[in-house]
């Protein structure tokens, strides 16, 4: 069974369906300048309309790339913080709308 909502996948092959922030934190403590640049996450589905990314920069710190076409959302910046990197991907993918699931909502209580 795949991602119920979305993977991580590492230029060295690892994935993992739906990661939490601990397991995003994991993936891009593990990337390096040789053979494990980058970390996709996107839905797991065949076109995903979204993506975020983070690419090891070789001035040091990470690039990171949000994007989202159905918002018409391309924004990249750098960051040194992993905690930092981790907790604001996962922010912003719980925005994200998944296929197959009800459009999520907020509303000011």
């Amino acid at each position: 069974m795949g991602a119920q909502y979305y993977g991580a996948d590492s230029e060295d092959g690892d994935r993992i369906d739906d990661p939490s922030e601990d397991a995003l934190f994991m993936m891009i403590s593990d990337l390096n300048h040789s053979d494990n640049t980058f970390v996709v996450v996107r839905p797991d589905e065949d076109d995903p309309v979204w993506f975020a990314s983070v690419a090891v920069l070789d001035e040091g710190g990470y690039e990171i790339v949000h994007s989202d076409t159905t918002r018409n959302e391309h924004e990249v910046t750098t960051a040194t913080c992993i905690d930092d990197i981790a907790r604001d991907l996962t922010i912003w993918m719980a925005a994200r709308d998944f296929p197959g699931q009800p459009t999520r909502q907020v509303r000011d209580f």
